[in-house]
């Protein structure tokens, strides 16, 4: 066992113009601002407490589990405050307005209470959940789900002191600090400023991530910088009246919380440019710097890379939606569009497949969503429509479009072997290309595209399925309706294959009967893979271990459930294969940390197989 205590780093010495010891009055700030002064209540006025020479918490280390352990006693009022360099704040520069005070920084101090405050210990999750999922003390919903999962009342905590960065004039599309906010996000302006309440009225949610920003403002100490001095000024006189009211606020419920204080900063955007270039996310003319990783960028590029298009059969492509005009849409002849609204219209896509010089360039079609063809609606009309549907989109890409596209069941083997034979030629004439795409490139254009490539490769669909993700290396959504509908209408996108000319009635047969195991159990979803070795799922995933040795995943860790396999699954995957992490539920109560060092060690990045990782939940 270790025990680490962090020491304070002592601040950099200041001359005396730059010491606080001496209150700097203004004349009458607030009400030069038009500002009312917060209501002082007894004994409400802030007395600062010096911080202790040392982090307050202390991180005690086990093998493979970390615990926090507190000193001194809890019972402290200060006992498990995160320490700061902003407070308490005696080396900066104070403004005394009526009732309150703001504080004058520069981007060196910013910068340096930033990297301080980055390398804090997190509290322990039970003293900040489930405070900061939102309880708001008439969303009765909320509040009966945690009391009783028999949780701390969410009284705000006294163990945060955070920093929050705000830009006064709230526009982050230019002279962006890392993780800088609006003050619309967290606050109401006016003659009398206040904090936003964002807790929900209704409803329950452990994943409210949208009002996170507004109640950690709450608990910081805030710095607003800008490019307008004088406006800088008046949105931190802003926040100190609003900090006071919350204090007044917290008090009057009998409520002790620390003292949090406002700083205006003295210096231009362009000494963070020239100096602390690694805190700047957007330089002042507006391009991003890529110094700063911006979480919210970053998954839309993330999700832009795991759905980018690619082509998954000759002169077919699947993807998201392109920008209308660009240079994407304009590589494509025809565009099918999945949508909610879409239609099944196999005369239109035959229309375009029959008049390739009359139609403008790209030309677009609508084609119905995945999930969007329920079983009870099934018809023989829309089994021909998709099976129609593909068959023109073969012949658009392969530029093979017949003289006559009644083709009776007799000479279907007849037209099937002239189009084997017109290959060759066809992909040398080109064919045109195609776009099967959806918002996302994810979801609703599962349905046509595995309907697609199982009736262009001649494969089953369960085969189809698996193939479109692991050979063409597409990850997509499915729905079980889809599953189901795929299956209904597999044989006769199998039998009528380009592909299966000259295959015999038996082997068509011996095709359409050997379904594997596995599809019979797919909710139609596959893992959604994270990285070339991690898979990410859930539980109906790990109950169906065909499935996962299918896709070549060899190794499972589970957290909060446990999968139900049979004793010869269990001996087949070995035991040092699975790994369950028991006593975890996601509900936004049970904490995860302790066995992270555990599940790391289990997942391992130089390991060669795949690993999934059940998050426990069905959705």
């Amino acid at each position: 066992m270790a025990t680490i205590a962090v020491p304070r780093p002592a601040l950099p010495p200041k001359n005396a113009s730059q010491r606080g010891n001496t209150p700097v009055n203004s004349p009458s700030p607030l009400q030069t601002l038009g500002l009312a002064s917060p209501p002082q209540l007894p004994g409400s006025v802030p007395i600062p407490i010096p911080n202790s020479p040392v982090s307050l918490y202390e991180y005690t280390s086990e093998e493979d589990s970390g615990s926090y352990t507190h000193s001194p006693s809890p019972s402290h009022p200060r006992a498990l405050s995160q320490a700061s360099l902003l407070y308490p704040p005696d080396d900066f520069v104070r403004l005394d307005g009526d009732h309150v005070s703001i504080y004058e920084i520069d981007a060196a101090s910013v910068a340096e209470a930033l990297d301080y405050a980055s390398r804090q210990l997190l509290p322990p999750p039970s003293l900040v959940f489930p405070w900061l999922h939102g309880l708001h003390p008439d969303n009765h919903t909320q509040r009966t789900y945690f009391d009783g999962h028999h949780c701390p009342p969410g009284n705000t905590p006294n163990c945060l002191r955070a920093i929050t960065i705000v830009k006064a004039d709230g526009n982050l599309g230019f002279a962006r600090l890392k993780g800088a906010i609006a003050p619309s996000e967290f606050m109401r302006s006016g003659t009398a400023p206040e904090f936003i309440d964002a807790d929900p009225l209704m409803g329950l949610s452990v994943r409210n991530f949208h009002i996170q920003p507004t109640k950690v403002a709450a608990t910081s100490d805030i710095v607003v910088y800008g490019l307008d001095p004088d406006e800088n000024r008046k949105v931190a006189w802003q926040i100190a009246v609003a900090q006071q009211r919350w204090r007044n606020k917290q008090l009057a419920q009998a409520r002790n919380v620390p003292v949090y204080n406002s700083f205006v900063c003295t210096s231009p955007f362009s000494a963070f440019e020239e100096n602390h270039g690694s805190l700047v996310a957007i330089d002042a003319s507006g391009n991003p710097t890529g110094r700063v990783l911006d979480l919210v960028q970053q998954e839309h590029e993330e999700m832009r890379n795991m759905t980018e298009t690619s082509e998954i059969c000759h002169n077919v492509y699947l993807g998201p939606s392109p920008e209308p005009g660009s240079a994407e849409e304009q590589r494509f002849d025809v565009l099918i569009e999945c949508t909610d609204t879409g239609r099944l219209d196999p005369s239109a896509i035959q229309f375009i497949a029959e008049h390739p010089r009359e139609l403008p360039r790209p030309t677009s079609i609508c084609f119905p969503s995945s999930g969007s063809i329920m079983p009870p609606t099934w018809s023989q009309a829309e089994s021909d429509a998709i099976l129609n549907t593909c068959k023109w989109i073969h012949h658009i890409a392969h530029n093979t479009v017949p003289e006559s596209h009644a083709i009776s069941s007799q000479n279907r083997d007849i037209d099937a072997q002239q189009h084997v034979e017109s290959h060759k030629s066809a992909a040398d004439a080109g064919g045109r290309k195609i776009l099967i795409h959806c918002t996302d490139g994810y979801t609703e254009s599962t349905l046509l595209a595995i309907a697609y490539f199982s009736y262009n490769t001649g494969l089953p669909v369960p085969d189809a399925w698996l193939r479109l993700h692991t050979t063409e290396r597409r990850n997509f959504f499915a729905y079980p309706s889809d599953v189901s509908l795929l299956s209904a209408i597999s044989p006769r996108l199998l039998c009528e294959s380009p592909m299966s000319s000259g295959k015999s009635l038996d082997d068509m047969t011996k095709l359409l009967k050997s379904e594997p195991s596995w599809f019979s159990d797919l909710d139609g979803s596959l893992p959604s893979r994270i990285l070339d070795y991690l898979y990410l799922g859930n539980l109906v995933h790990a109950n169906n271990p065909d499935l996962l040795a299918q896709l070549n995943i060899h190794q499972i860790l589970s957290i909060g459930e446990s999968a139900s396999w049979s004793e010869e699954d269990l001996q087949k995957w070995g035991s040092d294969n699975i790994c369950f992490v028991e006593g975890i539920q996601d509900n936004g109560i049970d904490p995860l940390t302790k066995e992270f060092g555990r599940c790391l060690e289990f997942i391992g990045e130089i390991n060669p197989f795949r690993v999934r990782l059940v998050c426990g939940r069905k959705d």
